[in-house]
């Protein structure tokens, strides 16, 4: 018997250490076992503290011009499409709500859940991209990362702690090459902020994701749409509850404090549909036409 139970237990452990070996954060806990117990894990020393943002130096690619929104929109129609992880879910049918029924524009979904930029050996975003872009062409891309990207970074043989020097160097240069990418395609990039996190510790770090990812956009010329701001109440915290335009106090978070609502994803999609409508001059009254003067016969 006690063999039987030997033999199962065994069997157990071996599961288990190859479904760790098998997903990225698995990996992660077999290098480093304090990291997915969170704050109750006993570590052998104390986490070290997120440190602000620091500029990058980090010089910025030359980067393709791309056809203006409303020139696009003038040949044909303008196709948005939609690329990042579960938060980018989200605000996709937040604009997939918001632009459904504008004439001649249509939005797609290339987004993927456990996705981010810091872990390319579990998913390489850049060829993944490549990939659906061949598959099928956009004009636009909406991009929102990093939920999933408070990770080291390998890169170049090397793995760069999250927070440190060389991760930012990492991270912005994996940002300046998928939106090359994108642009090398003539695709109008349009990058957005994460939004204000409700624990602390993870608030800090989405922060100084979203503060490497604000400057290469202005190094590049990307529009940058934050949503830090959107998301926080008067005091500037975290509050699951927000009042709306009319003064309505509601549910905006989901239950996790990370992700959004319904109602919370619509909040985040208004200024990003609200820009691409008028960078594609659909905020613009339509013209009426001015009636030919009626023809004058001569008085014979």
């Amino acid at each position: 018997m006690r063999a039987g139970i030997n033999a199962l237990t065994a069997t157990f452990v071996v599961g288990v250490l190859a479904g760790l070996v098998l997903t990225p954060d698995g990996r992660a806990w077999l290098r480093h076992p304090t990291v997915m117990l969170g704050d109750r894990a006993a570590a052998s020393a104390p986490p070290a503290p997120v440190a602000p943002v620091a500029p990058v130096a980090v010089a910025a690619p030359v980067l393709p011009a791309v056809t203006p929104l409303d020139a696009r929109l003038a040949e044909g129609p303008l196709r948005i499409g939609v690329f990042g992880d579960s938060m980018a879910d989200g605000l996709y049918a937040g604009l997939y709500r918001d632009l459904q029924h504008t004439p001649n524009v249509t939005v797609s979904k290339f987004s993927q859940v456990s996705t981010g930029l810091s872990r390319y050996d579990y998913v390489d975003i850049q060829s993944k991209t490549r990939g659906q872009l061949d598959a099928q062409p956009v004009d636009v891309a909406v991009m929102l990362f990093g939920t999933n990207d408070a990770q080291g970074i390998e890169m170049d043989g090397q793995v760069h702690p999250f927070g440190s020097d060389g991760w930012k160097a990492a991270y912005a240069r994996r940002v300046d090459d998928l939106v090359a990418l994108l642009r090398s395609r003539d695709v109008a990039v349009y990058w957005v902020g994460l939004p204000r996190m409700k624990r602390d510790t993870f608030d800090a770090k989405m922060t100084l994701i979203n503060g490497v990812v604000e400057a290469r956009m202005k190094a590049l010329g990307v529009p940058y749409i934050g949503t830090t701001a959107l998301t926080s109440n008067g005091e500037g915290g975290y509050e699951a509850y927000l009042p709306t335009d009319s003064g309505r106090r509601t549910l905006m978070r989901a239950n996790d404090g990370i992700h959004m609502s319904m109602a919370g994803y619509l909040r985040l999609s208004a200024p990003v549909s609200a820009r691409l409508k008028r960078d594609a001059g659909l905020d613009r009254p339509a013209a009426v036409p001015v009636p030919a003067a009626a023809s004058v016969s001569p008085a014979g």
